[in-house]
């Protein structure tokens, strides 16, 4: 009886002892359950706060990358005004009104007794003799002759002065103004878009007369004929030719500058 009595209260212990054991473990898997929330909770705080840093970097590399684009169109607008400043005054310098050269020095010289007069106060008359290569020849004189052509050449009547230099050159092959009669021939020619036979010429200029005070204008000008006919490479070598070999002469600035022009239009393109 007594060991019956013993199994009855140790089963009843039992029986009481399996709801608060229960309990237990169902209150430890509520508080891993709570901890794993809360894990889960700070790392989705970590992540939302990793994404927000980069939603910041990408809007500053947003703004970096809109200013660049921004800098990088006044840059190319800049070179652009550049450009055309630049190709502008050159075109002023190409296209200006020639100087005419002084007059050779086997020229007939001026009485002892004459006061020297400034050109600009006493301009030259205009010359009389026009009209075809036998009425020129007629002349009989080299300056007039020459001087018909130029007057034609800076009243801008480019075609008339090609004519009018070239019956010059066939009266004239081998005269003092020959060479200046080259240059400008090729200059009428240039004016009027006619970019290889200005080549020609200024070639035949430098060919004949390479030690001429108009060979490094006429070398530069083979460059810009060059560069009219579309042969950019020729006409950039020509240019640097120009440079390197007439250093400091109006006609190596002239080059340079251009060079630069080119340079630039090529960069904007």
């Amino acid at each position: 009886m007594r060991l019956r009595f013993l199994s009855m209260i140790v089963a009843a212990a039992l029986v009481a002892a399996a709801p608060a054991n229960a309990q237990r473990q169902s209150l430890a898997d509520r508080v891993g359950s709570l901890e794993q929330q809360v894990q889960n909770n700070q790392s989705n705080m970590d992540m939302l706060n990793q994404l927000n840093q980069l939603r910041t970097q990408m809007q500053a590399l947003q703004s970096q990358v809109e200013q660049l684009q921004h800098d990088n169109e006044q840059l190319k607008q800049s070179a652009k005004d550049q450009y055309l400043d630049l190709d502008s005054r050159l075109n002023r310098l190409e296209g200006g009104a020639p100087v005419l050269p002084a007059a050779p020095a086997a020229a007939a010289p001026k009485p002892a007794a004459a006061p020297v007069v400034p050109v600009a106060a006493a301009p030259e008359r205009p010359p009389s003799v026009h009209g075809d290569a036998g009425s020129l020849a007629a002349s009989g004189d080299e300056r007039t002759t020459y001087n018909v052509a130029f007057n034609s050449l800076k009243a801008g009547n480019y075609q008339d002065s090609a004519q009018l230099f070239l019956s010059f050159l066939e009266l004239y092959p081998n005269g003092v103004y020959t060479p200046n009669a080259l240059y400008w021939l090729g200059e009428s020619y240039y004016a009027t878009r006619n970019f290889p036979q200005a080549e020609a010429q200024f070639r035949d200029l430098i060919s004949r007369y390479p030690t001429h005070d108009k060979a490094s204008g006429g070398l530069l000008k083979i460059g810009l004929s060059q560069y009219g006919e579309g042969k950019v490479d020729q006409a950039q070598a020509t240019l640097e030719q120009v440079v390197s070999t007439y250093p400091g002469s109006d006609a190596a600035r002239t080059a340079q500058d251009r060079l630069q022009s080119i340079r630039l239009g090529q960069q904007i393109r």
